[in-house]
């Protein structure tokens, strides 16, 4: 898609010196930029490269009874966890995932004749290659506000959606729109084409974590929602101040998983089991009207929704997730093509997006409230999204693991 392009068209410019006028592809809008003056940055942020993926030299396991298959014809064969138990005594709020290996990729759509949106949701997280990870501890939720809040008091970090653009990355641009902010869902009063997410997306000013809609909302009350309006490299920073890292995302999904095979949900096989709602997306007309079935129309407190096999909370819908690694569409086809089981791949070396060709991106997991079969089924476990590094919106978040100390 070329929605940055559009956008850059209609906003004006970012808080960052990258291209960060990019909107993670279908249901992962995060666009850049307010481009009132059709201003583009000149210089690019410095982000961390993580190391190439190792692979293994492994035996692929031997054939045993799939518990799905894709439509590629390829199997989902049963994950093998390991049996090591948590190494020492868990920090608060952190559950044990014990790694092991396992099928990695989009399972199909369960309504796969109908549900073209989700067909299209699994392209990139194709073939369905075998994967191992060892144990690590992961956040039982995604960083709320009163943990996000806690870093900064003790930081005094200024999150990019809190500063202010130089003018040195946007020659000519008039002071006035060199403004601070953030990337907010804006619903239209009525049905519009879904193929121009500027019907529902803008770019505010003085939107930030504090003020996740704009300068008149505020986080008061809401300690335990999920922070937002987060880049990438914010995320980083708190992961770092907090003596963790943020998941790969082979780490991401073996933990998503929770143990199931081959599930098109980290629940299970159907999205509503019981007609019950299991995370929290989007009901109605996408995107003018949210008939909040689930009881809430955008971010939910962390725990509202049943957890995984896992213990793990959120890990589809509410809001989207940062990860480590770099995205390319590409990516699991080159592990597949090794014939080897990749252990602990860390993400490709460089970054590369057919649809924003030069513009950088970051896999980010798990879908949000925003997610609907109309125009983004990724509340699937196993599919995958992207974004901009240094653009902050208000259905993005992120949540941190922490090592073994031997690994």
């Amino acid at each position: 898609m070329r929605k940055a392009k559009s956008l850059r068209k209609a906003a004006s410019l970012t808080p960052h010196k990258v291209l960060p006028w990019t909107l993670a592809t279908l249901c992962i809008i995060v666009v850049v930029g307010i481009n009132l003056w059709r201003l583009r940055p000149t210089r690019t942020v410095a982000v961390v490269v993580p190391a190439p993926s190792p692979v293994s030299s492994m035996a692929t396991p031997s054939a045993e009874p799939a518990a799905a298959t894709t439509s590629a014809g390829i199997p989902f064969v049963p994950t093998v966890p390991n049996k090591t138990l948590s190494p020492g005594k868990a920090e608060p709020g952190m559950a044990w995932i014990p790694g092991g290996e396992f099928s990695m990729g989009a399972q199909d759509p369960p309504d796969m004749e109908h549900d073209h949106v989700g067909m299209q949701a699994t392209e990139d997280s194709r073939p369905v290659h075998r994967v191992y990870v060892d144990g690590f501890w992961m956040d039982m939720t995604d960083v709320t506000n009163a943990e996000f809040a806690k870093f900064v008091a003790a930081t005094h970090y200024i999150t990019e959606a809190e500063r202010t653009p130089g003018a040195e990355d946007f020659p000519g641009a008039p002071p006035e729109n060199l403004v601070a902010g953030a990337v907010v869902f804006s619903p239209p009063d009525q049905s519009v084409p879904l193929n121009d997410h500027l019907q529902w997306w803008s770019y505010v000013k003085g939107a930030n974590w504090r003020h996740p809609s704009g300068p008149d909302s505020s986080i008061k009350g809401k300690e335990k929602y999920p922070v937002v309006d987060v880049s990438y490299d914010d995320a980083l920073a708190y992961a770092k101040w907090a003596g963790k890292r943020l998941p790969t995302e082979a780490e991401w999904e073996f933990a998503a998983r929770g143990g199931l095979t081959g599930k098109p949900f980290v629940w299970g096989d159907s999205f509503r089991p019981g007609g019950k709602y299991m995370a929290n997306t989007f009901q109605g007309h996408f995107p003018d009207k949210n008939t909040d079935d689930d009881g809430f129309s955008a971010t939910s407190p962390v725990t509202q929704f049943p957890p995984n096999g896992y213990g793990l909370y959120d890990m589809a819908g509410n809001v989207w997730q940062w990860i480590s690694d770099w995205y390319r569409p590409d990516y699991y086809r080159q592990l597949a093509a090794s014939g080897a089981i990749s252990r602990n791949p860390t993400g490709p070396d460089n970054s590369f997006d057919p649809a924003e060709r030069g513009v950088p991106k970051r896999v980010m997991r798990g879908g949000s409230f925003l997610c609907t079969d109309q125009y983004c089924s990724r509340y699937m476990v196993g599919t995958r999204g992207k974004g901009e590094a240094s653009t902050g919106t208000n259905h993005l978040g992120f949540r941190c693991v922490k090592a073994i100390p031997h690994m």
